[in-house]
């Protein structure tokens, strides 16, 4: 599907597959560069519908022009991804970006174990984001004062675990899919399935399958290639 500056600005939703280490804010300014060449703009309304970690992939929606009316509602989707953790050992962030630390033997750790212990999260939770994270805690980013080495009070928040399924089982490493309500950090999931195990736990691998109706099928890296193209988007 080819666009024109009117479609750009009428409004269209873009369904990237973000690259690992991307930040949304870095996608999003990628795409905003190249739309302005390509269609000779001056100025280009867009925004994405949901931050994504660097350390993980997958499905972001960018909405161009009138269509970023639409990015609070896609926000407030269900989204799922898929998840990858390592068991017995545990990371300050709760993912990658940190060094191994408090490693425990996992011998005894058995699959009915494993599943009993995913079981208790699912439906209406408690959970507390980790203090390696874009929240602000007076008017800072949790993440710039956790990386300065002062002390994060991040409040525990109310999550909603829709489901988690297709579970597989490598040990240390364990991965699923997850369905999810807004707001939930799969990180924090990780570390909290590590402590309901007694052996610590964290995320691995991360990758967004779904926001909303929205799906990773239907994303594309063309937006981000270097040599500019549009591939076919949902609208």
């Amino acid at each position: 599907m080819k666009f024109t500056a009117e479609d750009i600005q009428a409004g269209q939703i873009l369904l990237v597959d973000k690259p690992l280490d991307w930040t949304s804010f870095n996608a999003v300014n990628k795409i905003k560069w190249k739309l302005k060449r390509e269609f000779n703009l001056k100025k280009v309304k867009i925004g994405h519908a949901g931050t994504l970690d660097p350390r993980a992939t997958g499905l972001l929606v960018i909405c161009t022009g009138k269509a970023t009316k639409q990015i609070p509602q896609i926000q407030d989707a269900s989204k799922e991804y898929w998840a990858e953790i390592k068991i017995g050992v545990q990371t300050e962030s709760y993912d990658t970006e940190k060094p191994e630390i408090l490693p425990q033997d996992i011998s005894g750790i058995t699959e009915a174990n494993i599943h009993d212990a995913l079981k208790k999260f699912l439906g209406e939770i408690d959970q507390k984001p980790p203090i390696f994270s874009a929240l602000k805690v007076d008017g800072k980013r949790a993440y710039d004062l956790a990386r300065a080495g002062q002390e994060v009070d991040i409040k525990v928040r109310k999550t909603t675990i829709h489901y988690i399924d297709r579970v597989e089982i490598n040990l240390p490493y364990i991965s699923f899919y997850v369905g999810c309500s807004k707001g939930t950090y799969i990180r924090s999931l990780a570390h909290d399935i590590g402590q309901e195990l007694g052996v610590g736990a964290y995320l691995t691998q991360l990758r967004r399958t779904k926001i909303g109706e929205y799906t990773i099928e239907n994303a594309t890296v063309d937006y981000l290639e270097n040599e500019y193209r549009f591939g076919d988007t949902e609208e």
